[in-house]
């Protein structure tokens, strides 16, 4: 099959989508980019790669560390995770207040913004330095030594994330985060502000359909069990309350954040990384979700 053929084509047919969408201007900081990006890049097990566009761009990854930092969580203290934290799709906006009340400060699950929180705060408590940990994790995970946090972005958050210091605040009156909630949001806000291209998200998303392995080095990150799991809840939590229509579009495990960025996997084959800044009403990239739409139509392949 001719993928980087597909992958022009893909990007011929997503370019007229190019103003449809919105970026993430409630983050100040993110309102500067360019919203005219479009980067997609598809990674082998293998080693085979293919790319168009802007893929060697770095950009805020948001959501997507949540899959990161969800599975170092996991590496660290395995199942005692779930007693935090649940596994369940919420139905109800990411950065939901009520929901989290209604059920005792236990989120729904980790790559809500609740949930995150809560897995940040389990990192606080097993690391000695958690920012400086968490990114050598991910540089290790991506094979780049370079990547780092945006500082600009990490600080427009922090002077604009209310609401997230409210759900940290009402978790810690139920018990469910242990640490200073300013050290746990200061982590949350820097974690979001971590800056990947495709090319990097592309390779460190082949830990996931490599069985939690990682193919250069042949390292074990996690085992086989937790990746299948770390997979299901791409599949069924992973794009905010829209997880139904990625999975009915596209078919495949998949993160993403209100940077613009997207990465799904097909267990044992593949990773894929777009980017486009401009978001739909849901938080997710308008190019992103119809590129990804578009390869898995184009080439037949998806785990359905």
């Amino acid at each position: 099959m001719n993928y980087k053929k597909i992958l022009e084509e893909i990007k011929i047919e997503v370019e007229p989508l190019i103003g449809i969408g919105k970026l993430a201007d409630y983050i100040p900081e993110l309102a500067n980019i360019n919203p005219n990006h479009f980067g997609i890049e598809l990674r082998f097990i293998d080693g085979a790669s293919y790319a168009v566009g802007d893929t060697n761009i770095p950009f805020s990854i948001q959501s997507i560390s949540k899959v990161f930092t969800l599975t170092l969580a996991i590496k660290l203290i395995g199942n005692e995770v779930w007693k935090r934290v649940s596994v369940e799709p919420s139905g109800n906006a990411f950065n939901s207040l009520v929901q989290l009340e209604h059920e005792n400060g236990i989120p729904r699950n980790p790559f809500i913004n609740a949930g995150a929180l809560v897995i940040s705060d389990i990192l606080i408590s097993q690391l000695d330095h958690p920012k400086h940990q968490l990114l050598e994790f991910i540089k290790n995970i991506s094979n780049n030594q370079n990547i780092d946090i945006n500082k600009k972005v990490a600080q427009s958050e922090k002077e604009n994330g209310y609401r997230n210091a409210a759900l940290a605040n009402m978790m810690k009156s139920f018990g469910n985060i242990k640490n200073d909630i300013n050290e746990v949001l200061d982590l949350y806000f820097c974690m979001c502000s971590i800056e990947m291209t495709c090319s990097d998200l592309s390779e460190a998303f082949l830990l996931y359909c490599n069985h939690g392995i990682l193919p250069k080095g042949n390292e074990e990150i996690i085992s086989l069990s937790q990746t299948k799991r770390l997979n299901a809840l791409m599949q069924t939590c992973g794009f905010y309350d829209e997880a139904g229509e990625f999975s009915f579009t596209v078919g495949l495990p998949g993160k993403s954040g209100v940077g613009g960025g997207i990465v799904a996997v097909l267990p044992g084959k593949f990773s894929i990384a777009s980017w486009s800044p401009e978001l739909n009403a849901k938080g997710n990239s308008v190019l992103s979700m119809k590129a990804l739409e578009l390869f898995t139509t184009k080439s037949g392949l998806s785990v359905f």
